[in-house]
């Protein structure tokens, strides 16, 4: 490969990319769900869940988001609520991001209790922290993949369920998981309920990324202020955000998580790819990143965002590198992560010349 030429499909795949904003639940094909699927269906012909392959037909793309809601709890959390489907899904997500030449992997998901399985929000917990274990295990060298976890508080969950994900993000923060994040329907919900939660967090140096500003909802000044207050060290999405806010972002150098497929194909922002806001704030000192946010729904792998951006921002190899070096600063993974990414994407630009 040469720099000189203009950005493709391999130079995207092969470069060593950092993926901040991916559910685990929405990372998962809905070729793996349907395997999931045909398990339980063998199991149970009396099971009540549609096969995913209906509700999410092969290339179809285009979901708003009540759809996209709808599904999560018609199908996904139907069938990955028993320990060996989530154990099943989650290494399918670990092995795709791989696959795609992600080297460093911050998944995120909500801890989910089944009680008519046993199952408690600490046992989904580990269970998913022992596939990222099994997954590290199985590889080799520093220039596999890093996967780390970040707990998620979710919208609709109460103060006391927000204290709790806080509470299990310091328990197994030995084990790999590095932070918090505030996700979940943008069209629901009072923010400041949170408020103790974040608090705890910042004050057990845990770092916190939120979802932010994604919907004019979700983008009333009133709740922008509210979420730059608990200190965030990243946000998600940024896209209904007022002058000001922007300039503050700026000023604090946030770390962006940016999801172009995600944004357009569900619609949550005017236009196509050529008018995403992921243009201007290229031009902004912020740590950025690419991210998939639900590739299960978008199916648009990390190595396609980068090829998009590339293709409607006038991107060249160079400046894709550049890019990948921004995000670097943005991970919660610590100096030692980050020296290792820059030290794969140094080698990678030397081999690529």
């Amino acid at each position: 490969m040469d720099l000189s030429k203009p950005v493709d499909r391999a130079f995207t795949k092969a470069l060593p990319k950092v993926e901040l904003h991916a559910h685990l639940s929405g990372s998962i094909t809905r070729e793996c769900l349907h395997e999931i699927w045909m398990l339980k269906k063998a199991k149970d012909p009396g099971l009540q869940v549609e096969d995913p392959l209906v509700l999410m037909p092969l290339g179809k793309v285009d979901y708003n988001l009540q759809i996209f809601f709808q599904v999560f709890s018609k199908s996904i959390y139907q069938l990955c609520n028993d320990l060996p489907s989530l154990r099943h899904a989650t290494s399918s997500v670990l092995h795709n991001f791989r696959d795609d030449g992600v080297r460093y992997l911050e998944l995120r998901t909500t801890p989910r209790a089944v009680p008519d399985l046993n199952i408690s929000k600490e046992k989904y917990v580990t269970a998913v922290l022992d596939c990222i274990d099994e997954f590290r295990s199985s590889q080799g060298g520093k220039s596999g993949m890093s996967v780390y976890l970040i707990l998620s508080i979710d919208r609709s969950n109460s103060a006391s369920e927000a204290t709790e994900v806080v509470d299990l993000a310091v328990r197994y923060r030995s084990r790999g998981v590095v932070g918090v994040d505030l996700c979940g329907n943008p069209t629901r919900g009072d923010v400041s309920v949170f408020r103790e939660a974040f608090v705890a967090a910042k004050r057990q140096g845990l770092k916190i990324t939120l979802h932010f500003a994604e919907t004019a909802f979700s983008g009333s000044r009133t709740e922008l202020d509210t979420l730059l207050s608990y200190k965030p060290d990243r946000l998600g999405h940024v896209i209904y955000v007022p002058d000001d806010v922007k300039r503050e972002i700026v000023r604090r150098k946030l770390g962006l998580e940016l999801c172009m497929s995600c944004n357009v194909h569900a619609k949550m922002t005017d236009g196509g790819f050529p008018d995403h806001h992921f243009g201007y704030w290229l031009h902004q000192q912020c740590p950025l990143t690419l991210s998939t946010d639900d590739v299960g729904f978008f199916c648009s792998p990390v190595s396609n965002e980068y090829l998009l951006a590339a293709e409607h921002f006038h991107l060249s190899r160079t400046d894709v590198l550049d890019l990948c070096r921004r995000g670097v600063d943005a991970i919660f993974g610590g100096n030692e992560e980050k020296e290792r990414l820059r030290i794969l994407l140094n080698q990678f630009e030397a081999e690529t010349r």
